[in-house]
C-alpha cells in the first residue's frame, strides 16, 4: 500500500528507514527509535538564525574536508552501519546544522553515521525533543559535539562529548564570542547569530 499521507501512519508502530524512503506524502517526519515525529514548518526567525549559523560555517569550511549541511537533510544514526541495511535504522532525524568531516558516511540520501557536530534551533513545539529526546539520541550514537539554539533567549549551550557522555562546556549570549571544541579556530559572534 502507498502511503500518500501521514494520517495512514500509526503513532504507536515501529518504523525503519525502508519504510521512510517510500513515503509520500509533503510532511515533515523524522524516526525517533523508530517512532513518527512530525516536523512543524519553523518561523521566520529559526530560519534567520539557521541561516546565520550556515553562513558562517560554510564560509569556515570552503576548501576544507568538512562539510556542513542544513535542514531538511536526513542523518541515520546508526553504530557500527557498515553492513546495516535500510531495514536496521530505525532512528532518522534532520538537525538544523550539522557538520560532517567523514566523507564516506555521506550518501545520496543524506548522512549514514554520526555527524562530528549538530546543532539544533529550539522553537516551543521542539523544546522537549531537542534537549532531551535529541541530546539521549546525541550522546548514545556519538555525535562529538552538540549545540542547543534558544532564539526566544538568545543563547546558545554547547557540549562536548568525554568519555561517551556529554559534558556541558558554556552557555553563551549575544555579548559573547566563542568557538566549536572541534573547530577551536571559527570563531562564533553570538550576536551576529540572531541578528534579523
Amino acid at each position: 500500500m502507498t502511503i500518500t499521507s501521514i494520517d495512514q501512519l500509526n503513532p504507536n508502530t515501529v518504523y525503519s528507514y525502508a519504510d521512510y524512503i517510500t513515503w509520500q506524502f509533503i510532511e515533515r517526519v523524522e524516526l525517533l527509535k523508530g517512532y513518527i515525529r512530525q516536523m512543524s514548518a519553523p518561523n521566520r526567525y529559526h530560519q534567520t538564525v539557521s541561516g546565520n549559523l550556515h553562513r558562517d560555517f560554510s564560509s569556515y569550511f570552503r576548501g576544507k574536508t568538512c562539510r556542513v549541511f542544513h535542514a531538511p537533510f536526513d542523518v541515520k544514526l546508526v553504530k557500527n552501519p557498515a553492513g546495516k541495511t535500510e531495514k536496521d535504522i530505525y532512528t532518522v532525524v534532520q538537525p538544523d546544522i550539522c557538520v560532517i568531516c567523514d566523507r564516506a558516511k555521506l550518501d545520496t540520501q543524506g548522512c549514514l553515521g554520526s555527524p562530528d557536530l549538530i546543532i539544533e534551533i529550539v522553537s516551543p513545539s521542539s523544546t522537549k525533543t531537542d534537549v532531551k529526546d535529541k541530546f539521549a539520541l546525541y550522546q548514545e550514537n556519538g555525535v562529538l559535539e552538540y549545540w542547543i539554539v534558544r532564539p526566544s533567549e538568545n543563547t546558545i549551550e554547547q557540549f562536548y562529548l568525554e568519555n561517551e557522555k556529554y559534558v556541558f562546556k558554556g552557555i553563551y549570549v549575544k555579548e559573547d564570542t566563542f568557538s566549536p571544541i572541534l573547530f577551536p579556530d571559527l570563531e562564533v559572534n553570538v550576536e551576529d547569530v540572531f541578528e534579523e
